[in-house]
């Protein structure tokens, strides 16, 4: 027997009305009867297409503020009867339901209710019933009914339809799709629950998402990957516009967001930019105009710069598009872009560039997941910050305000740098970064390292640590990490605090004259 099934009756029921008439036109023209609902078969008929409401079907009108009305053994038994078992033909026959063939169904705009910041009332009855029970029992029945729940695919089942019906491969992808969307929409409706009871860490807990993009591969070749948008819209890499260049792969997206997410956390109202390299920043500073701050930024580490990814927290200009340029970037991602600065930037076809209308607020909550053997960890994002009357001066000395205003730039930038963490800044600017490594000493040393190598590169007479301050994202255990951050040059040190040896180590701080800042917060980064 052919696995191709054509279509006589179609029920079409939608939210997202975009395209549907047209489709419905279609439907007609090939033969198709029509069934709908509400607002769906209103539009449908000022359309001038012959359309049955389902409460003709049902005989029962649409009640309860439209919550009731598809819910009805003549809608649910047309799509889970299976057509060549003889006692479900015998149960049509005895109670007068006819099958349906094609479901199109899109459900109540719930996510899109949230982020326009619904109250709690707003939110539940946007909450679909029947849309999501109408689309499991034709998904369930998908070796007889074809069930449709987004637009892009409308052409390839009228495609289908064109050559006689829909094919069994067809309506078992369309089945898939199905479910992974009532999967997300009800991800999206229990993590949206949760956080309105402030249940931080549910018993079950659901993760959902729309593909944005089909990668090529991962962060190896041998791997598959793809984008996938979040339920909850928040500017930045998911909803950026890609204005040029090629398609952007997964270290891109992976890096990018790094950096975009760095850069939204410094001044505003000030020039500020990120240069990252494998989620790392190799250089963050900011300016008084933006192609000073990608200057700066670039000087910390011209060499890990090659190749990487620019975040800029203002508009991008003709001037820092230029200096841009001068060197290999992947991926420029900013607010948004002049059009002369577009105009040289297209002049470079495969760098991407990014404009997101807006930055990431850095302290919206969210989740952060990560997978580990047979399971997943689950944590609220790291939103922390700290500001000027977060912090307690634990040393003999105080910082400037010189000083103080660098102690709180660094400290931003080391939340961004994987764990052990060091960060030298000096006038607002990175002046040397140590990322990754396993001792805290360790960092420190590469840190000045690169302090030094940078002060060579631009001919500065002095490594370009010497009289800047240091961030450290956890504690120091011992004095010997401070001690290495002071023999580099560095005055004023920022850290969580929060060690048995705490006082050895401010004891080592005052007799090296440093001041020394605890944030009582740690960042790690791993």
């Amino acid at each position: 027997m052919s696995d191709v099934k054509p279509v006589h009756r179609a029920l079409i029921s939608v939210s997202d009305k975009d395209g549907i008439v047209a489709f419905a036109e279609k439907l007609s023209a090939l033969g198709v009867e029509l069934i709908s609902t509400g607002g769906t078969a209103s539009l449908l008929a000022e359309n001038g297409l012959p359309v049955k409401d389902v409460s003709d079907l049902t005989g029962f009108p649409e009640m309860m503020d439209g919550r009731v009305k598809t819910l009805h053994p003549m809608v649910h038994g047309g799509l889970l009867a299976i057509r060549d078992n003889q006692d479900h033909q015998a149960a049509m026959q005895a109670h007068d339901i006819a099958p349906i063939d094609l479901l199109v169904v899109n459900l109540y705009p719930f996510e899109a209710t949230v982020a326009g910041g619904g109250d709690y009332a707003a939110c539940v009855e946007n909450i679909d019933i029947g849309g999501p029970a109408m689309i499991r029992a034709a998904a369930k029945n998908h070796e007889d009914v074809a069930v449709l729940v987004d637009g892009d695919d409308y052409d390839d089942v009228l495609a289908a339809l064109a050559e006689g019906g829909t094919t069994q491969a067809l309506r078992r992808r369309l089945a898939q799709k199905a479910y992974a969307r009532t999967a997300a929409y009800d991800a999206a409706i229990s993590n949206w629950m949760a956080a309105e009871l402030d249940i931080d860490m549910p018993p079950y807990r659901a993760f959902g998402g729309k593909l944005n993009q089909a990668l090529r591969y991962g962060e190896n070749p041998h791997q598959q990957a793809g984008f996938y948008a979040g339920d909850k819209a928040r500017k930045g890499v998911a909803t950026a516009r890609q204005i040029q260049g090629k398609a952007l792969s997964f270290n891109n997206i992976n890096d990018t967001d790094a950096a975009f997410e760095l850069v939204s956390e410094l001044d505003p109202e000030a020039f500020a930019c990120a240069i990252i390299k494998h989620a790392n920043p190799c250089g963050v500073a900011l300016g008084d105009t933006a192609a000073d701050a990608f200057a700066k930024a670039l000087r910390c580490d011209p060499v890990s710069a090659f190749g990487g990814i620019i975040a800029m927290n203002q508009k991008l200009d003709a001037a820092t598009a230029t200096a841009i340029t001068d060197i290999f970037t992947e991926v420029i991602i900013a607010p948004d872009a002049d059009e002369a600065a577009c105009e040289i930037i297209a002049g470079k076809k495969n760098l991407r560039l990014l404009l997101s209308d807006g930055l990431p607020a850095p302290h919206d909550d969210g989740l952060s997941v990560r997978n580990v053997a047979g399971g997943y960890l689950v944590q609220n994002r790291d939103n922390g910050h700290i500001d000027v009357g977060d912090v307690a001066c634990v040393t003999e000395r105080q910082p400037s305000a010189a000083e103080m205003a660098d102690l709180l730039f660094a400290w931003r930038v080391a939340k961004h740098v994987k764990s052990n963490a060091i960060v030298y800044v000096k006038d607002q600017a990175t002046v040397g970064i140590g990322a990754g490594q396993m001792s805290r000493l360790d960092s420190s040393r590469i840190a000045a390292r690169k302090s030094a190598d940078a002060a060579e590169a631009c001919g500065a007479s002095a490594p370009l640590a010497t009289g800047s301050v240091v961030a450290s994202d956890a504690f120091f255990p011992f004095a010997d990490g401070l001690l290495s951050a002071a023999e580099a040059g560095a005055t004023a040190i920022i850290q969580p605090g929060g060690s048995i040896r705490d006082d050895e180590v401010i004891a080592a701080a005052d007799a090296a004259g440093l001041a020394m800042l605890f944030t009582g917060m740690r960042h790690f980064r791993h």
